[in-house]
């Protein structure tokens, strides 16, 4: 009986080393409930955010105009979970009244928006949509317009020239100086995360860093047979089959010790060439999935052991603990109201003198990939972004901590580059990641 227990645990062990996924459990709810958190999530934004938001950047009333599959990134945001996307004119107000604490919210459609937005438009009474709005703005007098029109945030400047030209042509020239520019409300309404957001924000990275511990496992890599679009095409169809998208092509990318280190921009094209996986590589990714209205992106590494290695080289690990500290010292230096340039150069001022090479490109993140708020460098302008750089940064916002560091790696007699991407949360003058961080390479075993 002894010795039965012994092979079989035996058996076991090396069913395990064969298979290093054997069960991942993925919390994702059904489309049904995605629908109620969408919905309760945006209504607790409109009621608890946007007067806040809209008193900050003394706007009073805020329109936002679409039409059907030409949406203004913003107001995209603001459709419920059954409207997939703007009917015919779609035309929003917000009114703000601070004295008696109120917002209204107000659809100049046909019907409802949802259970958030009130039709305010009877057509029977009154067949011209822009004469309908021309009536709640003289009924409510505000003391300026808002509308989503920005040079530099391209989040921000959803309003189209034809729906512009058609509000301006139909607005009493008495109110014509009362628009402003949203850009700053705009801004602030994406970059935001409230904290019923960010329960399910959580939930969603650690969906995204299972999806990538599964593709770096010898469930989906066996050297000299897989290739990086194998891996690629799996999480394509991981993402899919767990009813998700992603919202850009994923990317896998191999650093060998008998190959050059690839230039930045072949380093960041979407169009890499297919590369054979084999034993002593050292795998990169780049993944992110959208999720409940929130996405993703991420970057870790993977290391393919070779036959007489149990676990990942010392100086591969050295390596990566530069990245992290890399990581460290740009988390350190965010701090509420300054720029990302400030930061970017602070950051990098900083790594350079701990005699790392750093470059840095962190961008924010939530609503979307590439979100609005401070852009804290860009990896082809590490001297600072103009406009977009020199906003500041806000509390209780999310971003992609994205960099990198080249380091000289003596045993393998040349460069490698340490790519990283996590998100992160700077909340009340304070940063986290949003769920941990990738410290150690992902050895990955094939027998």
């Amino acid at each position: 009986m002894r010795n039965f227990l012994i092979i079989f645990s035996l058996l076991f062990f090396i069913s395990c080393q064969k298979n290093e996924a054997i069960s991942v459990t993925y919390n994702i709810k059904s489309e049904e409930k995605r629908a109620t958190i969408k919905d309760d999530l945006l209504e607790d934004r409109f009621t608890n955010l946007l007067p806040e938001l809209m008193d900050k950047s003394k706007i009073d009333m805020w329109i936002l105009i679409s039409r059907e599959y030409n949406e203004d990134p913003i107001l995209k945001t603001m459709l419920p979970s059954t409207w997939l996307n703007a009917r015919r004119r779609t035309i929003i107000v917000f009114y703000r009244n601070k004295e008696k604490n109120t917002l209204e919210r107000l659809a100049v459609a046909r019907y409802d928006i949802g259970k958030n937005i009130k039709s305010a438009w009877n057509k029977e009474e009154e067949p011209n949509q822009w004469n309908a709005l021309v009536k709640i703005i003289k009924a409510r007098n505000p003391n300026n317009i808002g509308l989503d029109y920005s040079k530099h945030f391209a989040l921000a400047d959803g309003l189209v020239k034809t729906d512009y030209q058609e509000f301006l042509e139909n607005l009493p020239k008495e109110y014509h100086n009362k628009i402003v520019s949203a850009e700053k409300l705009g801004i602030q309404w994406i970059e935001t995360r409230t904290e019923k957001e960010m329960v399910h924000f959580r939930n969603l990275i650690d969906i995204t860093h299972k999806i990538i511990d599964e593709a770096f496992s010898n469930k989906v890599i066996q050297p000299g047979k897989t290739t990086t679009d194998d891996v690629v095409w799996w999480m394509r169809q991981k993402v899919t089959d767990l009813g998700l998208e992603t919202w850009f092509h994923p990317t896998i990318d191999v650093q060998r010790s008998k190959e050059k280190l690839k230039s930045h921009i072949e380093s960041f094209s979407k169009a890499k060439k297919e590369v054979t996986i084999q034993k002593g590589d050292l795998l990169h990714c780049d993944f992110g999935i959208t999720y409940l209205g929130l996405n993703t992106d991420c970057q870790q590494h993977a290391y393919v052991l070779q036959d007489d290695e149990i676990d990942v080289p010392q100086f591969l690990k050295d390596a990566y603990k530069k990245g992290n500290r890399v990581q460290d010292i740009l988390t350190s230096n965010m701090k509420f109201g300054k720029t990302g340039n400030q930061i970017l150069e602070s950051s990098l001022q900083q790594g350079k003198s701990e005699g790392l090479r750093p470059s840095i490109y962190t961008h924010p993140l939530g609503k979307y990939g590439h979100s609005a708020g401070t852009t804290i460098g860009m990896w082809d302008s590490q001297d600072g972004v103009p406009f977009n750089g020199d906003y500041p940064l806000e509390k209780n916002t999310a971003y992609a901590i994205e960099l990198n560091t080249t380091v000289f790696v003596r045993e393998w007699q040349k460069d490698i580059r340490i790519m990283l991407e996590e998100a992160g949360y700077f909340g009340a003058g304070v940063f986290e990641y949003v769920n941990k961080r990738q410290t150690n390479i992902k050895p990955i075993k094939v027998n």
